[in-house]
């Protein structure tokens, strides 16, 4: 018994939080209640806003598509399942664990080197966080009392990447001067997942803004037909719900996390704190929560029906 308990005591600790959620969520609201609000919704803005959320994974695979596009030419569809497949372990496995998902199954599938693979996704984690906080902020900059001074900063802090891909040698050799060890090493892990040139840098941009703008817009708006108060107040829930599962710690399947993150950054840009509004903005959160888990499942169910079967795998150069 006690080895089988080490052996599964990942698996065991995930399926107890997910449990302890769904029971939470029983006695708090009630899961009959939770699940009306879909109904009062109506079938055409759901099957509308999953269709969005599908769209965003095809837009994510099509960036990697694109950036590997010499070694992946002809195989979108296999990448699209192991994008799937990477997404899904990402959001149910706890502390960020499902990312090491994608070196495994890129190695598996293209014969792809780990440490290439990980600088990609390094680099394009670096501008997800970019993307998203700066559609996320639009806002809290819609509600500043200073419009011209706001926006004008938001459109500045836009435009960083551009100004750090252009000096982006000397940045990282400042850095790695003045941090030497590890961040002096994640700083030549970033360089080295970088685009050569100016053409694949904007494509890779683009895709990561319409990603995010369209995913953060497509929360922001169930979190609005579930009752969110406001634009402001969804556009942060929907920042505050996706930021949770970036950081470095998030529960399995976001249970709990997601949903927090949501209320949170709903607070954070102006959602009212009172009890009965509270209450609303939490049953919202979870709905929108539940939502990005069936998009994900059913992202994740698309790619392995389009996929053909797999290959075997072609070498790539390192």
């Amino acid at each position: 018994m006690a080895s089988f308990l080490r052996r599964h005591a990942a698996a065991l600790i995930s399926l107890s939080a997910v449990l302890a959620y769904c029971a939470f969520i029983e006695w708090m609201w009630g899961w009959g209640r939770i699940l009306a609000a879909w109904g009062a919704i109506g079938a055409g803005p759901v099957a509308l806003a999953l269709g969005l959320m599908i769209v965003t994974h095809l837009v994510r695979c099509l960036r990697v598509y694109d950036y590997f596009r010499q070694d992946l030419s002809g195989a979108f569809l296999r990448l699209f399942r192991v994008t799937q497949v990477h997404n899904l372990a990402n959001i149910l496995l706890p502390f960020r664990a499902g990312e090491a998902s994608f070196f495994v199954l890129m190695r598996s599938e293209f014969s792809m080197p780990m440490a290439r693979s990980a600088a990609s996704l390094l680099w394009m984690r670096v501008l997800d966080l970019h993307a998203l906080l700066a559609v996320g902020l639009i806002g809290l900059v819609a509600a500043a009392p200073f419009p011209f001074l706001a926006w004008a900063a938001w459109v500045a802090y836009c435009l960083l990447p551009i100004a750090g891909f252009a000096f982006q040698r000397p940045l990282f050799s400042v850095v790695s001067r003045r941090f030497p060890g590890k961040v002096a090493r994640l700083a030549e892990s970033v360089l080295s997942g970088l685009p050569q040139s100016w053409a694949p840098f904007f494509r890779a941009w683009a895709m990561t803004v319409f990603n995010w703008s369209v995913k953060v817009a497509t929360i922001a708006w169930i979190l609005t037909l579930l009752g969110a108060p406001g634009l402001a107040a969804a556009l942060g829930g929907a920042l505050g719900g996706e930021l949770s599962s970036v950081l470095p710690a998030h529960a399995p399947g976001g249970v709990g996390t997601y949903p927090a993150g949501i209320v949170a950054g709903a607070l954070a840009f102006g959602a009212p704190a009172g009890e009965p509004a509270l209450s609303a903005l939490s049953q919202a959160a979870v709905n929108a929560h539940l939502m990005v888990l069936v998009s994900a499942a059913a992202g994740t169910l698309l790619s392995l029906l389009l996929a053909p079967r797999a290959a075997p795998a072609r070498p790539t150069a390192s």
